[in-house]
């Protein structure tokens, strides 16, 4: 296993550089660049720069070299001082920006994963052991209307009731008397305590996504032949549910770390903007509109390492968890 774990990280370094050169090159693609965009809303507030204005600018920052040219200079930054470049639109370094919302991001996104498969798991092994009841149709018709609600929407209806029973909206992460103070356990309780409707909110349609999945996994395993032989030895009924059918259901599950946390990451921009949130959603989603090449690369090749972690931790639980799934010697 230890084999297995060393090949599969380093696999993961050139992995991470071809998405990080596939996902620069498209950067690159729409027509134009930063300082375009910036010239256009100086003419929209009626200040023209002529062309060797812009000429000097893209210089400056590099922009009339070779995408090739610009990537390998920004992937070298990377890899030799741990350099992201330098962000256009913020005019401050990439890694200060990272440093600034990464932190509160992985809070959310951890906090989201852990609500998700707490809630989700236990759930959706009872909606198949009580199959056809009206907790399972309830679940179910839950479990629809948490999929095909918008995130913005169940936001705002979540403020509009925090704000009618408490009298605040929770907009953001913080109230205004800690949003400047330093970290105490009245600031962590704040923070908590606002971070309930960004939990649910972005979590809610990954947790009843996988109650339907874990129902069904459970449905399917609580009808094999070994589940039947288990019930006529007369093995206590939690012991069957919980070591044999759980232990085999649960695998689709487990797999899905690796994209679900990326999921989380990226899904819940429109989410943070609508809550105010400190995150990487609004952070990435200016730096796409500005064309902001290096801060929205730095997050997007992020992004692509997350998912090759969790797809990573996702192969070792299974490996753990399903003695079917073995490793070969060989490969190992």
């Amino acid at each position: 296993m230890i084999r297995y774990i060393a090949k599969r990280t380093l696999v993961m370094i050139p992995v991470s550089l071809a998405v990080s050169m596939i996902v620069f090159f498209i950067i690159q693609l729409p027509p134009g660049d930063f300082i375009s965009g910036y010239a256009a809303k100086m003419s929209a507030s009626g200040e023209v720069m002529d062309a060797q204005s812009l000429a000097k600018l893209r210089e400056n920052y590099g922009l009339d070299r070779p995408w090739y040219t610009q990537y390998f200079s920004w992937i070298w930054g990377i890899l030799t001082s741990g350099d992201f470049g330098y962000s256009l639109s913020y005019n401050r370094p990439v890694s200060e920006i990272i440093g600034q919302y990464m932190g509160i991001t992985v809070i959310i996104s951890l906090a989201t994963m852990i609500f998700t498969y707490v809630v989700a798991i236990p759930i959706g092994i009872l909606s198949a052991v009580k199959k056809y009841s009206f907790f399972d149709y309830f679940a179910t018709g839950v479990g629809f209307l948490g999929m095909a609600t918008p995130n913005f929407l169940f936001a705002i209806i979540l403020m509009f009731l925090s704000f009618q029973w408490w009298g605040d909206p929770m907009l953001g992460l913080f109230s205004p008397e800690f949003a400047d103070a330093p970290w105490t356990a009245a600031k962590w309780m704040d923070l908590l305590k606002h971070m309930i409707i960004p939990v649910i909110v972005i979590g809610t349609s990954n947790t009843c996504e996988l109650i339907r999945v874990m129902r069904g996994q459970m449905l399917d395993e609580m009808s094999k032949p070994h589940i039947v032989t288990a019930r006529a030895k007369g093995l206590p009924e939690w012991k069957i549910l919980l070591k044999y059918s759980m232990r085999a259901a649960v695998n689709p599950v487990i797999s899905t770390i690796g994209w679900s946390l990326t999921t989380i990451f990226t899904g819940s921009t429109i989410t943070a903007i609508v809550l105010n949130l400190p995150t990487q959603g609004p952070v990435m989603h200016r730096a796409l509109l500005s064309q902001d090449m290096y801060l929205a690369g730095s997050w997007l090749l992020l992004m692509a390492i997350f998912t090759l972690i969790g797809t990573l931790l996702s192969d070792i639980l299974l490996a753990w968890l399903d003695p079917r799934i073995r490793l070969d010697r060989k490969e190992a």
